[in-house]
């Protein structure tokens, strides 16, 4: 089992587990993601990128045929397909103020993971058209 040492900000990380510890405490996720509290959100963006963004993310929540409720189970979807786990948590937290039931949270999980598993066979399908069949199964 080898370690590394991350200078910038003396992370210890286990190659063998992928587990992140910062004195005694596991900040990270196994995969070696930082979960996102532990970030600052938009950091990377100029103030004049970041104003122009959250108008246009605040129009999307304005008027419209949906009402909220609905539009935090499509961000919760979104965001279970994109991976954005800080979105994930926001839109779940949200949807729960406005309502929403574990019920219809497990739908929603189910109808992105039925989605999700479809682009997989799609894009399989089309790489293997690309490729001229190369591979076929014998369905009977």
């Amino acid at each position: 089992m080898s370690d590394k040492q991350d200078n910038a900000s003396d992370i210890k990380t286990d190659s063998a587990t992928d587990t992140v510890a910062d004195n005694g405490q596991n900040r990270a996720l196994d995969d070696g993601r930082i979960p996102s509290s532990s970030m600052r959100s938009y950091a990377l963006m100029t103030p004049e990128i970041k104003k122009a963004y959250m108008s246009f993310y605040k129009a999307t929540y304005g008027g419209g045929k949906l009402d909220l409720l609905t539009k935090e189970y499509v961000a919760i979807g979104a965001a279970l397909a994109l991976g954005c786990k800080g979105c994930l948590e926001g839109h779940m937290k949200k949807a729960k103020k406005l309502g929403a039931t574990s019920e219809q949270i497990a739908e929603i999980v189910g109808v992105t993971l039925g989605v999700a598993g479809a682009a997989i066979v799609d894009r399989s399908d089309i790489a293997n058209h690309n490729l001229g069949d190369l591979f076929h199964m014998d369905i009977s």
